[in-house]
């Protein structure tokens, strides 16, 4: 996701009145809001916060806080665990049964029901609603229909999706996916209220959902208003009073207002700050392992990145990078090299497989060099790469990288950075298949499956595909792999179309990336996810 993680994305519609709570006040431990309201720092998401036009993390933090669908992923181990959902039943790993619990509504006291999560499927999968989502719905029979590859749109739903009675609907995939329960848990899968459909733009003013949190208020590129939900029926109810996520244009001064009591909770610790931050908060500061990977795409829409010989450029810069040195010397034990595509976090049974990568993401100047020369050179003399620069953190690994390849390249001017001012701006042009060069491309796993770090990025006209990278034989794989019934073998397949994007450098990988967050001395059982998301709800204020 939302892509980093990618990372995993808001031109909102979202506007309305700042609370009379809205405004910090230097000193008061920042909340802003007072009492048992935590601040958190955080950035305007891409999109308006529909569950199937969000794939991106900013907007993803909220839809965690405000939605809760069939499955939630656990906290601490990411295994995909029932939530609404009361059991799923399946005798061929295609066509599902799904009853939901009883006694679940929406914050506006509308009742959750099997038709909730139809219509907000079959809304996210139609063509018409323009969702970037509508790709994770592309397992069910009549996508084609609702959402076909060019031309109108010939039915209105997906004819896999029935509704039997109120806590009971059926799906009928188009093909075998044994792993279709444990991807449930993602937000396009969330259930919508009626309120959604019928005053759709007041429902985008205020998004209402069934989450433990509700939406009190929102200002674009100023904060977003949380609060809790007292009337919230789930097991995971909100231990304090709720959040306030403040926009910040620049972690340092996210950090910085940490440190002078104006911000309760960092969730992304600046790089600039790694070096002082144990000593600045001592056991307030977290590193954890997270199902994050930072990557360089390319944008194959680009003639000059879609020749015969642009993979042995792309290999050549690749090999021109020295990984541990940057994450040595920049990222202090928060990051490690990669060697393939996907996380450590998955664990070898679930696909992580170190080395696959090989030869082409070991550090090799005299190689990185020959193999660029071979490909016809860099398009242009030279490569741009393209980040937001509302963190510093991407200022410095960018500069690091290029240097790392001009050195190798024996040309000062072979690479240089190349920022955008926020994340939103930066994430609109990449959408809008406006990048020449390459980009940064974080990835934060939507579920921890390794699917979920290979099809949404590089298949065919995926959701995540940002670069449009195709490739038959790897599309062909992944399809095998999906429609095994048992998922250990699965894991195979997946490895092997891995191979086909190592083959082709689809996409040069970069580092692993921990979690980290720093937090004030108000809050107690601040922890982050495997996805590198605060649990907002387990944290505890005074």
């Amino acid at each position: 996701m939302r892509g980093t993680t990618y990372a995993r994305r808001l031109a909102c519609a979202l506007a309305v009145a700042l609370a009379a709570t809205a405004c910090g006040v230097r000193g008061s431990a920042g909340s802003g809001a007072g009492g048992s309201v935590l601040s958190s720092s955080w950035g305007d998401p891409q999109n308006p916060l529909e569950p199937a036009n969000t794939n991106e993390v900013q907007g993803g933090k909220v839809l965690d806080m405000i939605f809760r669908g069939l499955k939630k992923y656990d906290p601490r181990t990411g295994a995909a665990k029932d939530m609404l959902a009361e059991k799923i039943d399946t005798a061929d790993s295609q066509n599902f049964t799904i009853t939901i619990k009883d006694g679940w509504t929406f914050s506006n006291g509308e009742k959750v029901t099997a038709k909730s999560f139809v219509d907000a499927w079959n809304y996210g999968a139609s063509l018409r609603n323009h969702q970037r989502n509508a790709y994770f719905y592309g397992y069910i029979q009549g996508y084609d229909k609702v959402h076909p590859q060019s031309g109108s749109q010939s039915a209105g739903t997906l004819s896999g999706l029935k509704v039997v009675d109120d806590r009971t609907f059926t799906v009928k995939l188009a093909q075998k996916f044994s792993s279709f329960p444990d991807t449930l848990g993602y937000p396009a899968f969330a259930p919508l209220p009626r309120a959604f459909f019928s005053d759709h733009a007041a429902w985008l003013e205020k998004p209402v959902g069934n989450g433990p949190y509700a939406v009190d208020s929102y200002v674009r590129g100023s904060q977003m208003a949380l609060r809790k939900w007292a009337g919230y029926p789930g097991p995971d109810k909100a231990r304090n009073d709720g959040v306030t996520l403040k926009v910040y244009t620049d972690n340092d001064t996210a950090y910085t207002d940490l440190l002078a009591g104006n911000l309760d909770l960092v969730d992304d610790v600046p790089a600039s700050q790694l070096k002082n931050v144990k000593s600045d908060l001592g056991d307030r500061y977290i590193n954890t392992p997270a199902g994050i990977i930072q990557t360089l795409a390319f944008p194959y829409y680009d003639k000059d990145w879609d020749t015969s010989g642009a993979e042995k450029v792309r290999k050549g810069l690749s090999m021109a990078i020295n990984r541990k040195q940057i994450t040595d010397t920049i990222f202090l034990n928060t990051r490690i090299p990669a060697t393939d595509w996907t996380s450590p976090v998955l664990g070898t049974e679930g696909g992580f497989k170190d080395g696959l990568c090989g030869a082409a993401c070991d550090y090799n100047p005299g190689e990185a060099k020959k193999l660029v020369q071979e490909g016809g050179g860099l398009p242009g003399g030279q490569v741009k790469i393209t980040y937001n620069a509302d963190t510093g953190s991407h200022r410095m690994w960018v500069d690091a990288v290029c240097n790392s390849i001009n050195n190798a390249l024996g040309n000062d001017k072979a690479c240089v950075g190349n920022p955008v001012g926020t994340f939103a701006d930066f994430r609109n042009r990449i959408t809008q298949h406006k990048m020449s060069g390459p980009f940064r491309a974080g990835w934060q796993m939507d579920y921890p499956l390794i699917q979920n770090f290979l099809q949404p990025l590089y298949y065919t006209g995926a959701s995540s595909n940002d670069g449009q990278w195709s490739n038959q034989d790897f599309d062909k794989l992944v399809d095998q792999a999906n429609a095994q019934t048992d998922t250990t073998k699965a894991v195979p397949t997946f490895q092997q179309a891995e191979e086909v994007v190592r083959d082709h450098m689809a996409a040069i990988p970069l580092w692993y990336q921990n979690g980290s967050a720093g937090y004030s001395e108000r809050l107690s059982d601040v922890a982050l996810n495997p996805f590198s998301v605060p649990v907002y709800n387990e944290i505890k204020v005074g």
